[in-house]
């Protein structure tokens, strides 16, 4: 996926910042993963933002999608595209 000037992936956002998921990369995702990302709400268009990155590399984090907090590892968060809000 290449990411245009406006957007970045989500591993990119810092804490407490905002953001409009603009596209999902389901061709790096094995099936089952993509449809559980639909199923927490990852879908195009959902705001997202990033409320707590671990100690030592961040990996995972915890992103609010819609009313839910999801840990999201780091290699899943790079294949989501975000705009900033």
């Amino acid at each position: 996926m290449t990411l245009s000037a406006s957007h970045c992936s989500i591993d990119a956002l810092a804490v407490g910042q905002t953001a409009l998921i603009a596209a999902i990369d389901r061709a790096g995702l094995d099936p089952d993963t993509a449809q559980r990302l639909c199923e927490l709400g990852f879908d195009e268009g959902v705001d997202v933002e990033i409320l707590h990155r671990a100690p030592f590399g961040g990996d995972p984090l915890a992103v609010r999608v819609g009313n839910m907090v999801v840990a999201l590892r780091c290699d899943m968060a790079r294949l989501i595209e975000v705009e900033a809000a």
